[in-house]
């Protein structure tokens, strides 16, 4: 028997404002024909939360965002599963938000999914996605606030340290001051067995002087929201806390370059000044 209760919308912080603004470009494409994201749930929040509209302001980086986020979860869909395959079978990630991959990847069997997200984000979520049933072997919710340390409650829910892990922090550590990221990412260190690999977006500090960014970092400024933890370097800060990182190469990825065709000069800046889709593997074992 279902609810038929209204699901309560979630807390509308920066982070799980930004949730909803994945969640809308998911929607949008998943009505595309052959759409690089396929989140049939993504409709369904938006509905739920009786959120309109996406992220502010009405410059030229704002137009692109929508597309932008699709084509930054399917390079993190396509490093999950790739890591899973490579036998990662344990896959934390850090601040869920309305993340739907435990539901609409194909895991390779004995895949083990932890959501570690705020318990009021976890709440709304599972009254909209009711009785669905995930895709992979097993899904953990980890009640805690991911900024604020959640370390002992991961362990409490089955989270094994002895074995390699995939981790993911797709966007929400940008919105966090440096010293809270630095927390998560020493908690990833520590409880990391070799072979475990992380995927996370960084911001760059160019972003501020670039004529592209700024006046949607205003905008944001305006909501209360801002970026910031950005980065020179991503490689070298990564490698001081114990990751061998890479930035993928935008133009190497089919999907981007073809989304992104009659906008390649704003894809040019983005890739220079903007943002870096980073992903690496734990220092000594890669």
């Amino acid at each position: 028997m279902h609810d038929t209760t209204e699901p309560q919308s979630p807390p509308l912080d920066g982070v799980h404002r930004a949730a909803l603004w994945t969640a809308a470009a998911h929607a949008v494409e998943y009505g595309r024909e052959g759409p690089y994201v396929r989140d049939p749930w993504a409709a369904d929040f938006l509905h739920a939360a009786r959120f309109q509209g996406g992220p502010p302001g009405e410059g030229p980086l704002q137009r692109l965002l929508p597309d932008w986020m699709v084509v930054r979860t399917r390079f993190y869909d396509d490093y999950l599963l790739d890591a899973a395959r490579a036998g990662n079978r344990q896959v934390v990630l850090v601040g869920a938000g309305l993340d739907t991959r435990a539901f609409r990847l194909d895991w390779p069997t004995g895949t083990h999914v932890f959501e570690v997200e705020h318990p009021a984000v976890l709440a709304f979520k599972e009254r909209v996605l009711d009785l669905s049933q995930p895709s992979c072997g097993r899904r953990t919710l980890v009640e805690a606030e991911p900024a604020t340390g959640w370390r002992e409650e991961l362990l409490a829910t089955g989270f094994e340290p002895r074995r390699p892990t995939a981790w993911l922090c797709e966007a929400p550590m940008y919105f966090l001051p440096p010293r809270a990221v630095a927390d998560i990412v020493g908690t990833m260190t520590e409880l990391s067995a070799p072979g475990s690999t992380f995927g996370a977006e960084c911001v760059s500090t160019e972003s501020g002087s670039s004529s592209f960014v700024a006046p949607f970092l205003e905008a944001l400024a305006s909501t209360g929201i801002a970026w910031r933890w950005q980065l020179e370097d991503p490689v070298r800060w990564w490698a001081e806390h114990g990751w061998d990182a890479r930035v993928a190469d935008l133009y190497t990825l089919p999907y981007v370059v073809e989304r992104f065709s009659r906008q390649l000069p704003l894809l040019h800046e983005v890739a220079k000044k903007c943002v870096f889709l980073t992903t690496g593997t734990l220092r000594g074992t890669g």
